[in-house]
């Protein structure tokens, strides 16, 4: 694969969760293809090994649900057989739900009389799922896994959003579970710190993937009002490729680069947070 530049990873360890996804598997492949072993964590077992096939003898991949701790000390016990112990950690499980959304952008009082889903109308559970698929995986699996890096050093990657800046419509339960990312990621990276273990996270902007492609565009494939109005407050005019998002990865994975960098949550956005409309 093309790489923005490469780092040696050699020495490392790698575990990343939602490594069935199009994002954390070019993650997973990026950071191989600088030297790493990488445990392609994901509930999704098929889709996991898909990736570390096409990866090669550097990858495994491991069914975890990242909601059962017992699974995740599973994960971490085959990583340890394989490949030895974990130093770097990407916490890339998450996600949204249609339970936790809500079909308008603001509230009116003539919305109570109709059908659909207003914001008194969201799902109790869709709520908490979304949630635990965000805030409870991360929280789970950095207790297991970062238990290998207190004595030796390490690195945490977490992968937060532009939903943790500006609070997007629609999509309450996910921006709030998004900003408890940054804010756990902060939370970490001084708690850690003792222990020579950097905490930073990625915060995308807006990438046009299977989770949100309906929201983004018609079943006959023209961009949906709302894809309008994301590339209108996005300066640079374009969704992100998975690409783009390979410079931040490297350049926190790479101890040389980014030693003296912990608890940050780097935007790539095409300037999308800095833009204020006007």
């Amino acid at each position: 694969m093309k790489l923005p530049f490469k780092i040696d990873l050699s020495e490392k360890v790698v575990a990343i969760t939602g490594a069935g996804g199009v994002l954390m598997s070019e993650f997973a492949r990026a950071l191989a293809a600088c030297g790493a072993k990488v445990a392609l964590l994901d509930i999704n077992e098929e889709a996991a090994k898909k990736y570390a096939a096409e990866i090669g003898e550097n990858a495994i991949a491991i069914k975890t649900n990242c909601l059962d701790k017992a699974s995740i000390q599973q994960a971490l016990e085959i990583v340890h057989e394989k490949f030895g112990k974990v130093n770097m950690l990407i916490n890339g499980a998450g996600g949204n739900s249609p339970k936790a959304t809500t079909d308008n952008e603001t509230m009116n009082k003539e919305m109570l009389e109709n059908e659909g889903k207003d914001f008194f109308s969201i799902d109790e559970a869709g709520l908490k799922f979304v949630f635990d698929l965000n805030i409870t995986s991360a929280f789970l699996v950095t207790q297991v896994f970062a238990k290998d890096m207190v004595e030796t050093g390490g690195n945490i990657i977490n992968i937060s959003s532009m939903n943790a800046f500006r609070p997007l419509t629609k999509i309450p339960a996910y921006s709030a579970a998004k900003a408890g990312i940054s804010n756990f990621t902060e939370w970490l990276a001084v708690h850690f710190a003792p222990c020579g273990i950097r905490c930073n996270a990625i915060a995308p902007g807006f990438f046009s993937t299977k989770q949100n492609a309906a929201l983004l565009f018609n079943p006959d494939g023209t961009p949906t009002a709302r894809t309008g109005k994301i590339l209108n407050g996005t300066p640079l005019k374009r969704f992100g490729e998975t690409y783009d998002l390979l410079g931040a990865l490297l350049f926190l994975a790479s101890d040389e680069a980014s030693g003296f960098v912990t608890g940050v949550v780097l935007p790539v956005d095409g300037g999308f947070n800095a833009y204020s409309g006007v």
